[in-house]
């Protein structure tokens, strides 16, 4: 199949022709009539929460509203692109941060509705959910139910949604502006002395040569030192903020906010926690082998992440576009029909320029908005497998918008990274094929890099987070050292023996951003564990990918376990993870096996 790969840079035409388009404005005035139609409509009436038919009237118009608008999609995602190839433009932040206040007073003034409807007693809740007329929004309300118990009152949560930035957000704000703003002299990739940021500095931790992997943590070392007075600060108003939403909403664990959010069960992730801590012998010898494949008695704490071998082959954009699309023909026909219309229509900004950000993402917003993918493509084989990951994003987008409603066009946070890591892996396995031996152990060890920092490091990295709220909530304010110690015994629980921790690695949670973001790590590793389970499958029976399909065209539309209990599988169970975690284990016996061949 022939595809056009001439189209590197983003068509944004179906939303906006330019930052000046009059469209911008005459849609965020549709936007706000639209809006205040159904708030004006329905804020005063009590009828949608008593009789099931205006409530399936209301429940109507609410997803059209959804469908059609979102809280300003089209605007959003125009201007999030936008800035995100042109990160210094001034004006473009002018326009986000406006936008950003339109937003708020849109998502204040409409937030009445679900949590009136949350709120109806017991009886109508069993009424409204045996209404046959109810039954496309069943799943959405059973939410909205189970919420309702840690709701406060709809002033008081304005009042949460207005002091959230400058109570909990400004101050995690400040520590990384700090952090990002810092500068050392260091080696960079080529041996030469050069001033870079921290970021750039992180990158070189990760440098084939350890003089320059040397250099850069003795300047990470030096930045951490600088600003963990202002971090312990920082991550003790962050436990606080948590510390006290719990006790006014009533919820009887750190993490409960973050599942009820998600839609997940506790015992689910009590399991997958114990299933993983259980499993670290698997991190362990991962780290050994590296190690002395590496040529060292032990790696230091900065070193976990170095390479083994030369992976980064070269390889263009247009050869990557044909080996995905060739995988996914070969998954599934219409895996690789939304893979060549999204490279066709221009919806990949694929190539670096000064201004655009680092990395790469897969966005859309409404139901109505094209989904976008952002890469730094610079023709090495991790750029092949970033596009793989990114396109895994916006296949579950697309065949989610084609099977559900607006209400259920979204993933869970537990399930997001199922459908990335799905086809990320299977482009891995494509390229590894015919692959001399030692480019497959270079290939494995990478491999077993992302899963052991995605799996074992993520459920360490949260089990850390368990500990320290719950120190605080018994002690009160925690010391610099004492956060260092809980983290350092997380960190070993994974690493095992033949990494080397720290005085200096103690604080390396100082940077770590997802621990402010309250629990947020585990789905990193339920997503890949899920994926690996599917994986499996797959390589078992090919006929399998039908449920894969139906599992990554669910969105919203029930909660992660029942969406799995549909499929016939248990995820409360430890064999369900297990086998995951199995795959990681195989892999891993291939490459020491590998290593033995090759008389390393």
């Amino acid at each position: 199949m022939k595809i056009d790969t001439s189209k590197t840079i983003w068509n944004l035409s179906p939303l906006f022709k330019s930052d000046d388009d009059p469209e911008i404005e005459t849609r965020r005035s549709e936007v706000n009539n639209e809006s205040y139609k159904f708030i004006n409509k329905w804020f005063k009436r009590n009828d949608y929460l008593e009789q099931e038919q205006a409530l399936k009237e209301a429940l109507d118009e609410y997803e059209a509203l959804a469908r059609n608008y979102g809280v300003a999609g089209h605007e959003s995602l125009y201007l999030y692109l936008r800035q995100s190839t042109d990160q210094n433009n001034p004006e473009l932040k002018a326009k986000v941060s406006k936008l950003d206040d339109f937003k708020v007073k849109i998502i204040n003034d409409i937030q009445f509705f679900e949590m009136r409807i949350s709120k109806v007693s017991a009886e109508m809740q069993k009424k409204f959910l045996n209404y046959p007329g109810l039954k496309q929004y069943n799943h959405f309300l059973e939410n909205l139910f189970n919420k309702s118990k840690y709701l406060l009152s709809e002033d008081q949560e304005k009042v949460v949604n207005l002091k959230d930035k400058s109570a909990i957000s400004n101050w995690v704000h400040m520590l990384s502006g700090f952090i990002d703003k810092e500068e050392r002299e260091v080696l960079n990739n080529k041996g030469k002395r050069e001033i870079k940021s921290f970021s750039s500095i992180s990158n070189l931790l990760n440098n084939t040569s350890k003089n320059i992997r040397d250099t850069a943590a003795k300047a990470v070392n030096d930045i951490i030192s600088k600003h963990i007075d202002v971090a312990e600060y920082e991550l003790n108003s962050v436990l606080e903020y948590l510390k006290v939403e719990d006790e006014l909403r009533n919820r009887d664990r750190p993490d409960l906010a973050r599942l009820v959010s998600d839609n997940i069960e506790p015992e689910i992730i009590d399991s997958l926690i114990e299933s993983v801590s259980s499993r670290n012998d698997i991190s362990k010898r991962f780290y050994k082998l590296k190690a002395k494949l590496l040529g060292v008695k032990k790696l230091q704490y900065y070193e976990k992440n170095v390479p083994y071998g030369d992976i980064d082959k070269e390889i263009s954009y247009k050869k990557t576009v044909d080996l995905i699309w060739n995988t996914f023909n070969n998954m599934d026909p219409e895996f690789s029909s939304i893979f060549k219309n999204i490279v066709e229509n221009g919806q990949i900004d694929v190539l670096p320029k000064k201004g655009k950000r680092n990395g790469a993402f897969c966005m859309s917003m409404s139901q109505e908005t094209p989904v976008y993918i952002l890469l730094n493509f610079s023709n090495k084989l991790s750029d092949s497998l970033t596009l793989a990951h990114e396109m895994g994003h916006a296949i579950n987008d697309t065949l989610i918008r084609r099977s559900q409603h607006a209400l259920y066009r979204d993933v869970y946070l537990a399930t997001a990274e199922v459908a990335s890591t799905f086809c990320e892996d299977f482009v891995l396995n494509r390229f590894s094929k015919g692959a001399d031996k030692e480019t497959q152990l270079a290939l494995k060890m990478m491999k077993l890099n992302d899963d052991v920092s995605t799996i074992h490091r993520q459920i360490a990295c949260y089990i850390f987070e368990q500990e320290i709220h719950k120190n605080y909530r018994e002690k009160g304010y925690l010391a610099k050292e004492q956060i260092g110690v809980v983290f350092r015994n997380h960190m070993k629980a994974y690493l095992g023996d033949y990494v080397e921790l720290t005085e200096e690695s103690d604080n390396w949670w100082v940077p770590w951003s997802h621990i402010r973001m309250y629990f947020y790590v585990y789905s990193y590793a339920s997503g890949l564990l899920i994926s690996k389970y599917m994986q499996n499958a797959v390589r078992r029976d090919t006929n399998f990918i039908i449920k894969v399909k139906e599992f990554l065209s669910a969105g919203l539309s029930d909660s992660p376990k029942n969406i799995f209990l549909k499929l016939g599988i248990d995820i409360t169970k430890k064999d369900f993870w297990n086998t995951g975690l199995d795959e990681v284990e195989q892999l891993l016996g291939e490459a020491e096996t590998l290593a033995k061949q090759l008389g390393k």
